[in-house]
């Protein structure tokens, strides 16, 4: 690879990164928003008796947009969850990882999340056609909305997933790590 290919890459891998970025400064605004609405839904109901549908609707909503917007922020800061036993393992060195995250994010993770996005469309083009909303009374109108939040969150979780690939493919590229072994750590 070429410097100046390397170089362009690099870019693109950032320019995506700052994607994810913006959505985890989304995720601290709405957790936030959603630790003030939680507040004010319980003093309300148990100080003042006054209680609402579209408020608890409000906080389900808040509290799924928290997890699918943080999805490729996490991902990013390499803080989701890893089922591999060996990856933070003495022997495996940053090029190995790159390797592992390589074959991750190509055979997992960019699969199902297309298929996630395949598969959500029929069901957010349902509900805005059936201009759905809450079966109960008092509920949120525009159910459509929470529910295109689906796929665009994957795209995000796609789009990071690009950033990945090309910093994996960096970090294989790059010899000068081979002799290098990753800190012990206490699992």
């Amino acid at each position: 690879m070429t410097s100046q290919n390397n170089n362009a890459l690099a870019r693109v891998a950032s320019v995506i990164e700052c994607f994810s970025e913006w959505s985890g400064r989304i995720v601290a605004w709405l957790t936030l928003a959603l630790v003030l609405l939680v507040s004010y839904d319980v003093t309300m109901r148990y100080l003042f008796q006054e209680g609402s549908v579209a408020l608890q609707e409000l906080e389900w909503h808040l509290f799924a947009l928290i997890f699918l917007l943080g999805a490729a922020y996490t991902l990013k800061h390499d803080c989701h969850v890893r089922v591999d036993l060996c990856y933070r393992a003495r022997w495996m060195n940053e090029r190995r990882r790159a390797w592992v995250d390589l074959f991750g994010t190509l055979f997992f993770l960019l699969p199902f999340s297309i298929l996630i996005i395949y598969s959500a469309w029929p069901f957010v083009e349902n509900a805005y056609t059936l201009d759905e909303h809450s079966p109960d009374p008092g509920g949120l109108p525009y159910r459509y909305l929470i529910k295109m939040m689906i796929p665009l969150c994957f795209v995000l979780l796609v789009i990071q997933g690009v950033a990945m690939i090309i910093r994996s493919a960096q970090k294989i590229a790059t010899r000068g790590d081979d002799a290098k072994t990753a800190p012990e750590q206490d699992v």
